[in-house]
């Protein structure tokens, strides 16, 4: 086969129609997991608990903590950390759902549901290690109006979230597109 040939037979083939699905979802859940375990460790290891430690001023403090319930701040009382163990196991299996029916050329998505994944995964080992709960660290806010501490996992959680209600959202958009009149 001729230089010529070879270069004929690389053009003629289709150009990847998105993602490679498995790669994008073991890539985001491995890194953001190691990433939200290791400054979990670190928080642990050097932080006091409960103790503020400013970073940018009182704007931005680490403040390690454990928070029983979910994001926000949110309890239900003595069997939050049991029921939000399990809502996230079924959020991992609705979310596993939809990454099986999303296709590759859907990035969007793919890498929202990844984001959300990984979240949940990290905070899942929290509650799984911990009974005190997810082990937060993140604290935002000024004086006494503060956003809840949060953690790596929070963070990968959020923004998967709105990534995945914005797909969502553009999906819908294209589905309302009228249809054309027939001639």
């Amino acid at each position: 086969m001729s230089l010529a040939d070879s270069s004929a037979l690389v053009e003629s083939r289709p150009l990847s129609s998105g993602v490679n699905k498995k790669a994008l979802l073991v890539g985001i859940v491995g890194t953001v997991v190691v990433l939200d375990f290791l400054t979990k460790m670190w928080a642990m290891n050097t932080l006091t608990f409960g103790q503020p430690v400013p970073v940018l001023g009182e704007f931005f403090r680490l403040t390690y903590t454990h928070n029983p319930g979910a994001a926000f701040g949110i309890n239900i009382g003595e069997h939050s950390r049991m029921f939000f163990l399990v809502l996230s196991l079924v959020a991992l299996v609705v979310l596993g759902l939809i990454y099986r029916s999303t296709p590759a050329r859907d990035g969007l998505r793919l890498l929202a549901v990844a984001l959300v994944s990984a979240g949940a995964v990290g905070n899942i080992i929290d509650r799984f290690r911990f009974e005190a709960g997810v082990v937060d660290f993140l604290d935002v806010g000024v004086g006494a109006h503060r956003w809840p501490i949060f953690n790596v996992a929070d963070m990968a959680v959020s923004i998967g979230a709105v990534l995945l209600l914005i797909s969502f959202y553009f999906e819908e958009k294209d589905g309302d597109e009228p249809e054309p009149a027939a001639g």
